[in-house]
C-alpha cells in the first residue's frame, strides 16, 4: 500500500463525489452497504489485479483488453509496449476506461484522463514493477508506455463481505 492519508482521503472524496452523480440504476445496485471506501479498495486490491481498459479507435469503434493494473497512490497504472494499439490510441484520445472485476459481485470501475509518465513517476512505477514481478518492464523491450489513469469519476462495490 503506497497510499498516503491524503491520497486515500482525494479517493474517498472522487467515490463519494461520483456516487452523488450516478444514475438511479447503479444507485439502486450500488447502495450505500455494498460500496467500497477507499480504505477497503487499497486494502483489498491485489498488485497484479487485471484490469480491462477501454479506449476508442480513430474510427470511434471501442476497444477493451486486459492487462496488469496497479493501484499506486490512489490510481490504477500500467504499462503496455508503446507502440501497442492501445497506447496509439491512448495519445491521441487519452479519454479511458476502466474496470476490476475479479469476481460476480464485486467490482470497481473508473473513467479519466490516461496520462504517460515521464521523470520520478515513471521511475517510481519501473520500481514497483521491479518489486512484483522481480524485474524491470524495460527488460521487456524497448519504447514501453508507463501509464497512469486520472480518475474523473470510481466507484467500487461488494454484494457480500
Amino acid at each position: 500500500m503506497y497510499e498516503t492519508a491524503e491520497e486515500l482521503n482525494a479517493m474517498q472524496a472522487l467515490l463519494d463525489a461520483s456516487f452523488e452523480r450516478a444514475s438511479p440504476h447503479l444507485l439502486g445496485i450500488m447502495e450505500p452497504p455494498r460500496r467500497l471506501t477507499a480504505a477497503r479498495i487499497v486494502a483489498e486490491v491485489p498488485s497484479p489485479a487485471v484490469l480491462n481498459v477501454a479506449t476508442v479507435t480513430a474510427k470511434g469503434e471501442p476497444r477493451i483488453s486486459a492487462l496488469d493494473g496497479h493501484l499506486l497512490h490512489g490510481r490504477w497504472h500500467f504499462t503496455t509496449a508503446g507502440e501497442s494499439p492501445k497506447a496509439v490510441q491512448l495519445r491521441a484520445r487519452p479519454a479511458v476506461s476502466a474496470s476490476y472485476t475479479p469476481r460476480d459481485g464485486y467490482g470497481i470501475f473508473v473513467h479519466g484522463t490516461a496520462v504517460f509518465l515521464h521523470g520520478s513517476a515513471r521511475d517510481e512505477l519501473i520500481e514497483h514493477c521491479d518489486r512484483v514481478y522481480g524485474r524491470s518492464p524495460e527488460t521487456f523491450g524497448e519504447g514501453i508506455a508507463y501509464v497512469r489513469i486520472d480518475p474523473s469519476w470510481q466507484v467500487g462495490f461488494a454484494f457480500s463481505g
